[in-house]
């Protein structure tokens, strides 16, 4: 009974060979642990100086020999480097400080922790120095003396029907009151190096070619210069494309894109300029054989310019391709030399006669009265157009009022009607006892018009 016993003791006993190691590390344990009651932990930094390991009653040494050392290296944009260096400031220890809170803290037990992670504090005024001192030397620092290059944003160039990407400029504008503030925390960290573009102490281009924005405005510069519009003006045609309206493109400092309004009513009037045909000049061959220059009036090809204007603005928005007449205030009947046609209304002042024909076949003709030259009424001459045409009009001015049956204006108030109370027309009336600007017709010359004539039917009225 006894030797069983005895075997099962043993065979419970821990084994020598895991005993010694534990009793080895529980001493190393109890020895650190007493070594770090009166010593700083591993990896313990305090404002930039390195006291891992170091006996407690050494700090005051140890930071006044890292203040009497230290410098400051200042890393800028070019890569060159500047040093601000603590005797030039006055730099100095602050032994009125918050090392003794950290050694109060600290627990010695939890010293394995600092094995694998760092003790990095940092103190409020461990270091004092000149603030005058350092003012004056970042004043002086040489690259707040340097030819200053301003930042500049990524800009945009219209080459070969697209936009390409101009680099950003980074310049070398350094923001000082930054740069001041980057330095006073550098020297409050007790760092040694301090790159100045990393703490943005540079004024960086707003924009770049990396921006998130960069692209979107890109991509929309080339829509809209992929825009493509084939104006027809009759036989003739006037392609717009982006190689003009990269022109009327402008990007702000947002990169927000603008179509100058101005810039597109201007093309637009230089297309008036030369396609609007109200009252220019024109040969007319006249019913007596001569051919003549007449001009004024208002018929004609005018283009809305406002209405045109804000349909070229969607057009240029959507990046469209198309073919178009402009949008039109005014329409002639036809394109070309001759606007005219075969349908219109001949009026010689002159010879106070009126002709009227119809697709080319003479429907009637007439003597008439025109306005009276002598009291300021003349007739206006150059090429009108038929406004509309009433059955039944009552004519009022200044001091008369009169019922006509058969109306037809082509200039404001002045148009082409019968006049029951005349007995004759033609010869030499109309220069004493003439109109007030209107065309006075026989009746059956005014009904034979009203009844073949339609609004926007040219009407030519001259002077021999």
């Amino acid at each position: 009974m006894k030797s069983i016993r005895t075997k099962k003791i043993f065979k419970n006993k821990v084994p020598e060979s895991i005993l010694i190691p534990v009793f080895f590390i529980v001493l190393i344990y109890l020895l650190f642990l007493l070594y770090f009651v009166n010593h700083f932990f591993f990896n313990t930094v305090i404002n930039g100086v390195d006291l891992s390991c170091k006996a407690h009653k050494d700090t005051d040494h140890v930071v006044r020999n890292y203040v009497k050392n230290y410098k400051l290296q200042l890393i800028e944009r070019d890569g060159e480097t500047e040093e601000i260096t603590g005797q030039a400031i006055q730099m100095q220890y602050n032994k009125d400080n918050g090392i003794p809170e950290i050694l109060r803290k600290k627990k010695p037990l939890t010293w394995g922790s600092s094995l694998f992670k760092k003790q990095k504090y940092y103190v409020k005024d461990l270091f004092i120095y000149n603030a005058n001192a350092l003012d004056s030397k970042t004043n002086n620092l040489n690259c707040l003396q340097k030819d200053m290059i301003e930042p500049r944003s990524v800009d945009f160039k219209y080459l070969n029907g697209s936009y390409a990407l101009i680099k950003e400029v980074q310049g070398n504008k350094i923001l000082k009151e930054k740069l001041y503030e980057a330095i006073k925390l550098g020297i409050a960290n007790g760092d040694l190096k301090l790159d100045i573009n990393e703490k943005l102490c540079y004024e960086n281009p707003k924009h770049t070619v990396n921006s998130g924005k960069t692209q979107e405005t890109l991509s929309l510069l080339n829509k809209y210069v992929s825009t493509n519009i084939n104006y027809k003006f009759g036989s003739e045609n006037e392609i717009l494309n982006g190689e003009k309206i990269n022109e009327w493109l402008t990007v702000d400092e947002n990169l927000d894109v603008a179509i100058s309004k101005t810039e597109v009513m201007k093309y637009l009037k230089e297309l008036s300029r030369k396609y609007n045909t109200v009252g220019i000049k024109r040969n007319f061959k006249t019913s007596v054989g001569k051919t003549i220059e007449v001009e004024g009036g208002l018929y004609g090809w005018k283009i809305d310019l406002d209405a045109e204007a804000k349909a070229l603005l969607e057009h240029i928005d959507l990046g469209e391709t198309i073919e178009k007449e402009p949008v039109y205030a005014q329409k002639a009947l036809s394109r070309g030399v001759d606007e005219i046609g075969g349908t219109y209304v001949e009026i010689n002042i002159t010879r106070q006669y009126l002709w009227f024909y119809k697709n080319g076949k003479l429907i009637t003709q007439s003597p008439i009265v025109t306005g009276d030259p002598n009291k300021g009424n003349a007739t206006v001459t150059g090429t009108f157009m038929l406004n509309y045409k009433q059955k039944g009009a009552t004519l009022r001015g200044a001091n008369y009022s009169a019922q006509v049956s058969y109306w037809m204006p082509f200039f404001g108030n002045i148009g082409i009607h019968d006049a029951g109370w005349r007995h004759s027309f033609g010869g030499q009336i109309y220069k004493n006892n003439g109109t007030h600007g209107c065309i006075n017709t026989p009746l059956y010359v005014a009904k034979a018009i009203f009844d073949n004539i339609e609004e926007g039917i040219p009407i030519i009225s001259y002077k021999e």
